[in-house]
């Protein structure tokens, strides 16, 4: 998602580009309860990927099933917060001893999945294991509501950030002016996802009757739907 100051009157986006970079926003969302756990504003750089999922880590317990896209930093940052060292043989020979290996988690699971394109259309869906084994990935998925390694909840969940906060709408005459307020507005629509607005899957149960639930809710964070009087009047908002 692109992060621009107001358009001047000539000039290409890939003049725009140049001058002022990209932004993106990194988001996780957990499968079976679609709570949004984690997000981040900033660069497509490996250290941003380390921001993202070392708050991700530090918010979860255990290791989940972790499915992206291909970029390949998030393979690299999984790699250094689950792995441990092993001390390497002695070879016997002087000099300084050799670095101890870096052995990944055995239960480490992480795939991709690979989109090819043509124009606006899905020809190809390629699917990987980069770390941990596919028959404990296929074990996993069986608790997954989807039963397939996918990225659709995340890429659903975009469209909706696109629809809520004109900023991030593909195509428009809307201009993001500040990262400050760029942050704070999508903090707002996050807030409200997990909060406050039912999710039309969770809501219906096997008798297709509509019982509103947010993710929030299907995660144990909270009992009911809030309101945004109650958010506004949270503590934490308040100081």
């Amino acid at each position: 998602m692109d992060l621009y100051k107001k358009k001047k009157s000539s000039g290409s986006a890939e003049d725009l580009e140049h001058q002022y970079g990209q932004t993106w926003i990194w988001t996780a969302i957990d499968a079976p309860t679609r709570l949004l756990i984690t997000f981040w504003v900033g660069g497509r750089g490996l250290d941003d990927a380390r921001r993202m999922l070392k708050d991700l880590t530090d918010r979860i317990q255990g290791k989940p099933l972790f499915v992206s896209d291909e970029l390949p930093h998030y393979g690299t940052v999984l790699g250094e917060l689950f792995h441990k060292l092993v001390p390497q043989e002695p070879t016997g020979k002087p000099g300084r001893p050799r670095k101890p290996e870096q052995v990944i988690d055995a239960d480490l699971d992480y795939a991709t999945v690979h989109k090819t394109r043509q124009g606006a259309q899905v020809v190809k869906v390629e699917r990987k294991v980069v770390h941990g084994s596919e028959q404990n990935i296929l074990t996993r998925l069986e608790q997954s509501p989807s039963h397939i390694i996918n990225t659709a909840y995340v890429e659903r969940s975009n469209l909706d950030w696109r629809l809520w906060d004109a900023h991030l709408a593909r195509k428009a005459p809307t201009v993001a002016r500040s990262m400050r307020w760029l942050k704070a507005k999508f903090a707002i629509c996050v807030v409200c996802y997990n909060l406050i607005r039912p999710h039309e899957t969770l809501s219906r149960g096997a008798d297709r009757v509509f019982r509103p639930k947010t993710p929030a809710m299907a995660a144990s964070v909270t009992d009911h739907p809030w309101t945004f009087s109650e958010l506004l009047a949270y503590p934490a908002l308040c100081q």
